[in-house]
């Protein structure tokens, strides 16, 4: 995912000029947010919603989003935050605390020995051991207090550059699915920012004036997984330059796939025999 504690490009108070544009751009990430909600099915009457707070602009927008639904929605759903301490010395989750305390949502800290052990085992991948361990947490945490849902603020950028990923060097045709149901089936992870752009999401932290949190990782976007990511960021950025259209498009085409136009066996799209001899002509 991109980096959760980056910060907002325009660092300067928004002025009354730029407060002024902020009911349309709630209009809009609401509308998707919504949008996202009903198609997946992402929420239900009764939930209790465990919102992962990082202190970076993608939870606060998540957080500020799903508390004006809440106030709207036609179903009844609880929200509580958790933010993952991962140990290193720079990060404050007190501030994400006193923010949550002061708009009144239920918000808790959960320590993790992550800064340890990526020194104990530098021959592994940090970002893995990092995301690795925060998942375990969150689906303990949630299953031992009972919570529905976990929301993420993963938003399109996310899930585009996830799409690239997996196509350039992991070989395959995957993102990080909207709402997804854990192997043991006692979690379910939602992403409601999924249709949301990453620049509107920006905006939107910067002019409700939500504080950010740096995570104060000292790797922080220097790993591979990191570097490559901000190459497929880099890229789309590029041709949006020319297609204005590209993450739109992009969108609609992982809602829109055509099994039997692929190579995968699983879809039916070619027999055994069939593959073999493409593979063999490519190869």
């Amino acid at each position: 995912m991109s980096n959760p504690c980056a910060l907002p490009t325009l660092a300067a108070p928004p002025t009354e000029t730029d407060l002024a544009s902020l009911p349309k751009l709630e209009k809009r990430i609401l509308r998707r947010v919504g949008g996202a909600i009903q198609t997946y099915d992402l929420i239900s009457e009764g939930d209790r919603i465990l919102v992962g707070l990082s202190g970076g602009k993608d939870s606060w927008a998540l957080l500020e989003v799903l508390s004006t639904l809440q106030k709207r929605a036609p179903v009844k759903f609880q929200i509580h935050g958790i933010t993952v301490d991962p140990g290193f010395p720079n990060f404050d989750p007190d501030r994400i605390a006193e923010v949550c305390e002061e708009i009144g949502i239920p918000h808790h800290v959960l320590g993790a020995p992550i800064d340890a052990l990526v020194r104990q085992r530098p021959e592994e991948i940090p970002c893995i051991i990092c995301s690795r361990l925060r998942r375990g947490i969150l689906y303990s945490y949630a299953r031992q207090q009972g919570f529905t849902k976990i929301a993420l603020g993963h938003h399109l950028d996310d899930l585009l550059e996830t799409l690239l990923l997996n196509l350039f060097f992991g070989g395959k045709l995957a993102t990080m699915p909207v709402r997804l149901i854990s192997d043991d089936g006692s979690n379910t992870v939602i992403r409601p920012l999924a249709t949301c752009e990453e620049e509107d999401l920006r905006r939107f932290t910067w002019l409700k004036g939500y504080p950010i949190v740096p995570c104060g990782c000292p790797l922080c976007s220097c790993s591979v997984s990191e570097s490559r990511r901000k190459q497929t960021k880099v890229l789309i950025a590029q041709l949006k330059e020319n297609i204005p259209q590209i993450k739109s498009s992009m969108l609609r085409a992982m809602a829109n796939v055509k099994g039997s136009h692929l190579l995968d066996l699983n879809l039916g799209a070619l027999t055994a025999v069939g593959l073999d001899e493409a593979l063999e002509k490519l190869g």
